[in-house]
Parts: structure tokens; C-alpha cells; sequence
């Protein structure tokens, strides 16, 4: 059974588990989630993942699996790859997927959002405000961290990198500029010369020019 992945291009969490099981090998599907028109609160997806998000996994075995992190470290954990070394990298790797949780896409990806999905008279000009001074933190953070290293862990690629960088290769304006940081601008370029990389909307089916 071929693992399915249940997504839409403009997710940067679902792109953080496609972008995983792609660098590792990973034989999948996408399934494209209708977002955008309540696609995600049917009673079909919602007997999949009662928590209504994508990404959804349903594994080679039929298992379903809910959660970036969580499909990420199944695969990582399956494979061997992207994990680090020691025991001490895998910790540092959670570090960051949670930091990345907590800090790092949940400003980016309400913020993106609200400043390109919503109808323009119903766009929260405060929101928008207290979100972009928190997404610009966590880009001070990451740029900082990344000064003089080419990965967020160690010296190798891992699952840290791939959720880290799950929104930021949009095109959509959201406050981000990579020339405004450095180390993150070239990290992203490394992690855009893994082979196998793809651009999200090149890897999931869903974009914004399909509903234009």
C-alpha cells in the first residue's frame, strides 16, 4: 500500500511532512484536502482526523497519523535519516520542532493567512500587527542561530531543518524578505539544493490561482 498524504499546496504543516517523506524516499500520494471550501470539516475527513488539520498521514499499514512532527519523526525514526547522530542531536532536533510549533509557523502561518486569504476588508489590522512583531522574532532567532552553521542541528540536514523552513518558501507576502536575513536565505538555499526538494506548491496539488 502506497503511503497517502492528505494536504494542500498552501499548508506550510503539510508541507513540512511532504517535504520529509520525499527527502527520505518515501513512495506516497497526495490526497488534496478542499480547505478552502470546508474541505477539512467533512464527516469523511473528519473520521480521519477528528482535529480537522491537515496534514493527515495514512501509512503503508493503513495507520492514520495527524500532526508535521509527528509524520515527520515516523518517517525519520522508519529510515534512519534526518535525525542527527547522537542522542544529543535528537533532542536539540525536538528543541526546534517545537520552538518551530510554538514560535516559528504558528506566527507565520496565521500571518499569511491573514494578509492573503482573507477578503481585504475583513483583514485584522491589529492581529496582523502583533503577529508580525512576533514571525520577525522568531526570524531574528533562526537568522542568529544560523550564523557560521548550514543546518539547524549538527552538520547534516534533519527534520529541524524541514519543519523550520515550512512556510518561508512561499511567495505570498507576509512580512518576510529572505535578503532581510542572511543565514536564513542561505540555509534555505541549501536545504532547496537536497536532492529531491520541491517548491510546496510543486509538491502537493492547491494553489492560490486555482481558486482565482
Amino acid at each position: 500500500m502506497t503511503a497517502k498524504l492528505y494536504c494542500f499546496g498552501e499548508s506550510g504543516n503539510a508541507y513540512k511532512a511532504a517535504l520529509t517523506m520525499t527527502l527520505a524516499g518515501i513512495d506516497w500520494q497526495p490526497v488534496f484536502v478542499d480547505f478552502f471550501n470546508g474541505g477539512a470539516r467533512t464527516p469523511e475527513f473528519l473520521a480521519i482526523n477528528p482535529m480537522g488539520e491537515v496534514p493527515v498521514l495514512i501509512n503503508e499499514h493503513g495507520r492514520a497519523l495527524s500532526q508535521s512532527g509527528v509524520i515527520q519523526y515516523h518517517y525519520a525514526e522508519r529510515t534512519g535519516r534526518f535525525l542527527g547522530k547522537t542522542p544529543e542531536d535528537r533532542e536539540e532536533v525536538l528543541r526546534w520542532i517545537l520552538w518551530d510549533n510554538h514560535k516559528m509557523s504558528s506566527q507565520n502561518g496565521p500571518l499569511r493567512f491573514m494578509m492573503n486569504f482573507l477578503p481585504e476588508q475583513k483583514r485584522p489590522a491589529e492581529a496582523i500587527r502583533w503577529l508580525g512583531g512576533r514571525a520577525r522574532a522568531a526570524w531574528q532567532t533562526l537568522d542568529t542561530h544560523l550564523e557560521g552553521r548550514d543546518w539547524i542541528v549538527s552538520d547534516a540536514p534533519t527534520i529541524a531543518d524541514f519543519a523550520c523552513c515550512g512556510y518561508l518558501y512561499y511567495p505570498e507576502p507576509f512580512g518576510f524578505s529572505r535578503e532581510a536575513w542572511p543565514n536564513i536565505d542561505r540555509w534555505l538555499d541549501g536545504i532547496a539544493a537536497l536532492p529531491g526538494w520541491k517548491h510546496p506548491y510543486d509538491m502537493m496539488p492547491g494553489r492560490p490561482s486555482d481558486r482565482a
